[in-house]
């Protein structure tokens, strides 16, 4: 009775504290669907690693020596060591997605570049406050919208916030049909909101498809070395899905094994989420920061579209633009919503998607272009 009297007495204020935010982010994901395969482990991660000398850390125990925590041994072995989990990760990721909008269309390749101008507005931001470098990059990539890309960026500079950049990264990723609506409505009128693109595709030949991720991940190794590993793996997950011949394994990548590093990601990003690296005013920084960077990612696709439609002859729906966010693919299906919401008959999906997967690109090349700069600059 004594040992659990003690146990409830050692809580301190911020394990409370953290004790709230796993419930939020429960909450989040039960209640209001917000990505929940990531918020819901990560919330229950969050007060696993609060509890009073909780056994799924490191400790050191009278009597007994040291233990080992699963979730600390999941960090050091899936992240920690070799950023593992969240470059497997793409291989699911890139066996969803069809690049076939984006190669109909690939002027949609200009929104993957032009909605990364969050990243480097956060990063400047960040390093105005004080953050230093590594720190203040591995901050402005939240704007990115893609989760595995933070996590990597962040571990591989060594940063010391990589549980709220986590966090930022995946809740705003979640909240993407609440931001972006009210980002694009920002700076857009509703004569420009109800701009018709009418699509109509390219034939795209299967060799080109197969092709495609082979050429992109020479062109990323040779511009951003460092960003090999996820786009290498993001491509490779795309070309099993094309080549035709390993739909089986294509159909598990997309499910079993997304599905699977997702929950453990989930989890296991909780690590970071101690009360006493986490409540911190930092920590608040880093959420505010980070939501700059999306909202600034978002406007900066829109304003890129409405500069083009200075000299194009058929115009493009500036709402398009944000989609070049690497939130795929939820931000492609705002923009189609928000299309339909203006006019019924304005279908803008497939314009939205082809601009989304070139987002997914330009992400993990950002995140490449800031890590090589980074470790030749520290």
């Amino acid at each position: 009775m004594d040992f659990l009297v003690s146990g409830i007495l050692s809580i301190t204020p911020q394990q409370i504290i953290m004790y709230g935010i796993g419930a939020l982010l429960i909450y989040l994901a039960i209640y209001k669907d917000f990505e929940p395969a990531l918020l819901l482990p990560m919330g229950f991660g969050a007060i696993l690693v609060n509890l009073p000398a909780s056994g799924v850390l490191n400790q050191t125990l009278t009597g007994i020596g040291e233990t080992h925590g699963i979730i600390q041994w999941l960090f050091e072995v899936g992240i920690n060591a070799s950023e593992a989990m969240p470059i497997l990760l793409f291989i699911g990721i890139g066996a969803m997605i069809d690049f076939g909008p984006l190669l109909s269309n690939p002027k949609m390749f200009l929104f993957g570049a032009a909605a990364q101008f969050g990243i480097f507005f956060a990063l400047s931001m960040a390093t105005l406050l004080g953050f230093d470098l590594k720190d203040a990059a591995s901050i402005g990539i939240i704007g990115a919208a893609d989760g595995p890309t933070s996590i990597l960026v962040s571990q591989v500079l060594g940063s010391a916030y990589v549980g709220p950049i986590a966090v930022a990264a995946y809740s705003y990723m979640a909240l993407v049909p609440i931001v972006q609506p009210m980002a694009i409505k920002l700076v857009t009128t509703k004569k420009e909101r109800l701009i018709r693109m009418p699509y109509n595709p390219n034939s795209i030949s299967k060799r080109t498809k197969i092709l495609f991720p082979i050429i992109v991940t020479f062109i990323a190794g040779l511009v951003a070395p460092t960003s090999v590993a996820l786009v290498g793996f993001l491509m490779f997950g795309n070309l099993i899905r094309e080549c035709g011949v390993l739909n089986s394994l294509s159909e598990t990548a997309q499910n079993t094994l997304a599905n699977l590093i997702t929950l453990l990601l989930g989890i296991t990003i909780s690590f970071s989420m101690t009360a006493e690296a986490f409540v911190k005013l930092d920590t608040l920084f880093i959420m505010c920061l980070g939501l700059v960077a999306f909202v600034f990612d978002t406007i900066g696709g829109v304003l890129f579209a409405k500069i083009l439609n200075l000299f194009l002859k058929e115009k493009i729906n500036p709402m398009v633009g944000a989609a070049g966010i690497s939130a795929f693919p939820m931000s492609a299906r705002v923009i189609q919503k928000m299309g339909l919401k203006e006019d019924p008959t304005n279908h803008l999906l497939m314009h939205a998607v082809g601009a989304n997967v070139a987002g997914q690109i330009g992400s993990v090349v950002a995140g490449g272009i800031i890590l090589n700069l980074l470790t030749k600059m520290l």
